[in-house]
């Protein structure tokens, strides 16, 4: 392999993995992939504007490589926030070009050599090795990876095609921006929606915070009110028992000046 594809390859697999690390990372993956999406079509657009060239043979491939590049976003960023990326990153990118190798054999009929077996094999461990051999994962996790992985040999064997019909940055904006159009802005709708949502109960909250202060003004008024009746009723029974403890004290002397 030439030098220039090869370090070209491992310059996109590096800012590849960079790119869903921090999209694992995000608090809103979904969010986080909308935005880069949407920046990623917005940078290539004038480029790929200047140099237009796509032939009317390419878009078949790229309409369907765009429906899967966008079910492979919406996945890849589900993943991402419910998952794990030791998980879900190797698993999915792992699984592709096995996935494009059996599809070839068993699909276009092609023929495996020696070197291909040999890659398989390395990928395979790749995989392994990334988590370790006794590592776990949950079933859900590596079900959303290996939907993933689908995902990528799918649009990868489509763009393969389409390639031959149109320059790469005129068939990519096509892919790309698309996609970036149904799924950004129903995103942007989602983060509204969850914002009106956020003030709609702030709303009932600060509704509720005044009734509850005149119920507690109520309460304190109840009780400042019936401080001075429970001491009125102390200061009665008080002058009962004084009047009692008087009487009481008068017989005796009554009964000596009888007995006199």
């Amino acid at each position: 392999m030439p030098t220039t594809p090869l370090v070209l390859a491992l310059c996109a697999a590096f800012v590849h993995a960079g790119w869903n690390l921090l999209l694992s990372r995000a608090r809103d993956s979904e969010a986080a992939t909308a935005v880069a999406l949407a920046a990623g079509a917005l940078a290539f657009a004038p480029v790929a504007a200047a140099t237009w060239q796509l032939s009317s043979r390419a878009l078949p491939y790229a309409a369907g490589s765009a429906a899967l590049e966008l079910l492979y976003l919406g996945l890849l960023a589900r993943a991402y926030q419910e998952g794990e990326l030791s998980v879900v990153y190797p698993v999915a990118r792992g699984s592709a070009p096995l996935l494009i190798l059996v599809f070839s054999l068993a699909v276009l009929g092609a023929s495996l050599d020696a070197a291909s077996i040999a890659g398989i094999c390395l990928v395979a461990g790749g995989v392994v090795l990334v988590r370790g051999p006794r590592a776990t994962a949950s079933g859900r996790d590596l079900a959303m990876a290996l939907a993933i992985g689908v995902s990528i040999a799918a649009y990868t064997l489509l763009d393969k095609q389409g390639l031959k019909h149109a320059r790469p940055l005129s068939y990519l904006e096509l892919v790309v921006g698309v996609p970036a159009l149904i799924y950004a802005p129903r995103h942007v709708r989602r983060l509204r929606s969850r914002a009106g949502g956020d003030q709609a109960r702030a709303k009932l909250v600060a509704r509720g915070r005044p009734g509850r202060a005149r119920d507690e003004r109520g309460d304190r008024c109840c009780r400042g009110a019936s401080r001075p009746a429970r001491a009125g009723h102390r200061a009665a029974a008080g002058r009962r028992r004084g009047r009692g403890g008087r009487g009481s004290g008068d017989r005796p002397r009554m009964t000596q000046l009888r007995r006199g």
